[in-house]
């Protein structure tokens, strides 16, 4: 066992060939905008590949314009064609052939995903940060065990920022002189929030993370009838007290930044 996951992980290729994958999905990223794609999801997971373990990262997809068959969700055994993603640099990341995906099965219950799950849950934050400190090289995803979660601080979300908001624009005039897809801009949700928590170091100090989460956004469109102050409430409520809750083993899937190795978001 290593930071990594379980032992055995392959090398790298050493040439860009295209690998088929195999992998139970763990994590949705919120979309974000994107000059080429319009909108972009992050999706990670781990191999269950018993000769290529490991976490995956998949990126870019365009979920919006997935077909219906080859949508997927949370703990969907998946197959996808991809090659290794040169320019991201963390060793987990696959540029996908989204046309190749295959949705096998989904595995929605505890035992059943248990197996491909427990392997790797044997690091704690604190050597996750340390290791990322380490010139960059450590491991980029990781699920982690709670000791205790504080907080989960929601803040209103400032929105896009000027270069998103002309990723966005940018994409929809392009949609418009060519039709056929759906324009609908991407909209920032009204809140955006942050776990504050320990992990099970003996000596950690503590984390404060954002969350990234698919199910953060979902949760708010679910929700759009409330207003701004029942919506934040509904937010903590469900995120903390109910997640969170002292009766439940807590475990996050983090994951840190390309650009910004040391900054792990849950």
């Amino acid at each position: 066992m290593t930071l990594f996951g379980p032992d055995g992980t392959e090398p790298e290729p050493a040439t860009d060939e295209v690998r088929s994958l195999r992998l139970m999905i763990t994590v949705k990223a919120a979309p974000n905008p994107s000059h080429t794609y319009g909108e972009t999801v992050c999706v990670a997971g781990v191999s269950v590949d018993p000769n290529r373990p490991g976490w995956v990262r998949l990126y870019p997809i365009n979920f919006r314009y997935l077909e219906q068959d080859t949508r997927f969700s949370k703990y969907d055994i998946v197959t996808v064609d991809a090659q290794r993603a040169r320019a991201d640099g963390r060793h987990e990341s696959w540029k996908p052939r989204m046309a190749s995906l295959r949705v096998e099965k989904s595995l929605r219950a505890w035992d059943p995903r248990r197996p491909h799950i427990a392997p790797y849950m044997d690091t704690t934050m604190c050597e996750l940060n340390e290791a990322a400190r380490g010139q960059g090289v450590g491991p980029s995803l990781g699920l982690v065990r709670a000791a205790s979660v504080e907080d989960f601080v929601v803040e209103k979300h400032p929105g896009w920022t000027r270069d998103e908001q002309a990723k966005i624009d940018n994409y929809v005039g392009q949609l418009d002189l060519f039709g056929g897809e759906d324009r609908t801009p991407l909209e920032a949700p009204r809140f955006r929030g942050a776990y504050h928590w320990h992990c099970r170091s003996e000596d950690c100090r503590g984390h404060k993370q954002g969350n990234i989460d698919w199910e953060l956004v979902a949760f708010q469109r679910t929700m759009r009838s409330l207003g701004d102050a029942d919506l934040a409430d509904a937010i903590k409520a469900t995120f903390l007290g109910e997640l969170c809750a002292s009766d439940r083993d807590v475990a996050f899937y983090v994951g840190n930044q390309a650009k910004r190795r040391n900054v792990f978001s849950v």
